[in-house]
């Protein structure tokens, strides 16, 4: 098969497997079918796709930029895939005319993710807020929004990474977590007047 074209009209032809970083003129293809029963399976390949970063072009066809690390997961999850006594096949792909329609998917999702982290750091400074109007400074509180901002740090770490043509909404996710950082490091300090050494 030289060529395959989407429902939604993209056409793509197969080329050699790729081993360099995201690329916007070569993607990978999974195309795949697994058993409606159980439910779990399909959600668990949906899932692990999301987790990738992988954006769907159809129904059990989803994409992502070529690269060493996309493809040795795609592979892995096609043989998970066949273990379900499902179907999948692994392609690498150039796009003939629609590139930048999966491109915009792909800034789509990482913009959406970012936007998450956003309401969650507008969520970590509300938290913190709360903290001052009811002064109330402890330790306690402090490891607990430590550990907040750890996962939020985590989870943009994720994000980012697979966010290889830099969406939109990368710089504002950046400075809201920088900002999350500096708000910490101020009741910290605060936290360390109320009960540091001089009790």
């Amino acid at each position: 098969m030289t060529e395959a074209e989407t429902e939604s009209g993209l056409q793509l032809s197969t080329a050699g497997s790729g081993a360099g970083g995201g690329s916007a003129d070569r993607w990978l293809l999974l195309v795949y079918r697994i058993p409606s029963e159980p439910t779990r399976l399909r959600a668990a390949v949906w899932r692990r796709l999301k987790s990738l970063g992988a954006v769907y072009l159809q129904n059990s066809a989803a994409a992502l930029p070529a690269g060493e690390h996309a493809e040795r997961a795609l592979r892995r999850l096609r043989r998970e895939i066949l273990e379900m006594d499902g179907t999948a096949v692994l392609l690498s792909c150039s796009a003939l005319v629609g590139d930048q329609d999966v491109v915009a998917l792909f800034q789509a999702a990482r913009d959406s993710e970012y936007e998450e982290i956003l309401d969650k750091c507008r969520d970590f400074h509300a938290g913190l807020d709360k903290e001052y109007a009811a002064d109330h400074f402890t330790y306690g509180e402090l490891e607990e929004n430590e550990v907040e901002l750890t996962k939020l740090r985590n989870w943009y770490a994720k994000v980012n990474k697979r966010d290889v043509f830099g969406a939109p909404a990368q710089a504002s996710a950046s400075e809201a977590l920088y900002g999350c950082e500096q708000a910490l490091e101020a009741y910290a300090t605060r936290v360390y007047i109320e009960e540091g050494e001089g009790d």
